[in-house]
This record gives C-alpha cells, structure tokens and sequence, in this order.
C-alpha cells in the first residue's frame, strides 16, 4: 500500500485497487495462519510484504543462525551412530527425521553420503550384512 500513499484515493485506477485488494487479501491470509498467541507479536506490521519479511526473521532467523543451523546439523549428521538399546527401527526414523531437517535447511547430502552413513552407523550385530551390502557392487 505504500506506493499508492503518494496517490488520493480519487486518482486511483482500477488496476490499483486490485492491487490494494490483492495486498488486503494476502495480509488477511497471512495473519489468518498465524496463532492468536503469535499474531500478538506481529499486529504493527500493515502490508504482507512487511508481515512476510518479520515472520522470515523470527522463524527462519537471519544468514548467520541458518549456517550456525546447517553447521550443526552436519555435525549432527557425522557424529549420527546407533545408540545402545536402541531398536532399529528408533534408528532408521531419528536417521530418517535429521536427512529431512537437513534438507529443509538447505545443508546438501548425496544420496551416496546418506548410504554410507547409515551403513557405518548400524548396530554391531548387522557387521556381517553390511560388509556384505559393500562388497556388492550395483
């Protein structure tokens, strides 16, 4: 709405009032989404552009917490073994569930890496299998 402020309402064209429309619809929509308890937080921002950009910042943080976050998840990802106790299939979904928040992230694994790594991480009792498994060649 900021580029017809300039303009009287009286000067305005119809292609502009779609457009004071669109923006009214897209704030509706976007505050709509939002939580009673998170909109609170957001009630100053007019336009969807401005709402868009704040909820970017809270909830996807700026540059430097997205690499601190895909760093983390790549330290996660290298580190990732089986636990003691733990079945495999508790396994393959917390392997599962950090592939996905690496994605998400934007952190790049190949598919090979994936592979390898929970290969390397299953329990002892699976040594046979997967010396077998890597033998293999497809």
């Amino acid at each position: 709405m900021t580029q017809f402020s300039t303009k009287q309402v009286e000067n305005y064209t119809d292609e502009d009032f779609e457009k004071v429309e669109e923006q009214e619809k897209a704030l509706a929509t976007l505050t709509m989404a939002l939580s009673p308890e998170n909109a609170q937080g957001f009630r100053e921002y007019t336009s969807a552009k401005a709402l868009w950009e704040a909820l970017i910042e809270v909830y996807e943080g700026n540059e430097d917490m997205k690499q601190s976050r895909q760093d983390m998840l790549r330290q996660k990802f290298n580190m990732f073994n089986h636990v003691l106790g733990e079945t495999l299939e508790n396994q393959l979904q917390r392997f599962i569930t950090l592939t996905i928040e690496m994605s998400c992230a934007g952190v790049s694994v190949t598919r090979l890496e994936i592979n390898k790594k929970l290969l390397n991480s299953l329990p002892k009792s699976w040594d046979m299998n997967v010396s077998m498994i890597k033998k293999k060649k497809t």
